[in-house]
């Protein structure tokens, strides 16, 4: 009788605990401390009109710019070229002893 009364109140007690922990916290927000960055003055300004001058030349300021970070970006991987050329030479150096 006592292993009945024991094994009731073990399962009782194992549905009150899980009915329980069923929900989980509602999500709190925190609002950034610093303000959101203002939109570049770079940016291509948004044309309604479908002018194609217009259209034309926001198309060639757009291609100067990429070209413009295509060749920083050449320029930047020939200096980490020359840097890991470098560092392995260093490396043959210091096996060397």
């Amino acid at each position: 009788m006592r292993v009945l009364f024991l094994f009731a109140a073990l399962s009782l007690g194992t549905l009150a605990i899980s009915s329980i922990s069923g929900q989980s916290p509602a999500p709190v927000i925190i609002q950034a401390a610093t303000p959101a960055p203002a939109p570049s003055a770079t940016a291509a300004p948004a044309t309604t009109a479908a002018d194609p001058k217009e259209m034309m030349q926001v198309l060639q300021e757009m291609q100067a710019t990429n070209a413009a970070t295509i060749k920083k970006q050449e320029a930047a991987l020939q200096t980490l070229d020359g840097l890991q050329k470098a560092a392995e030479e260093i490396k043959i150096y210091s096996k060397r002893g």
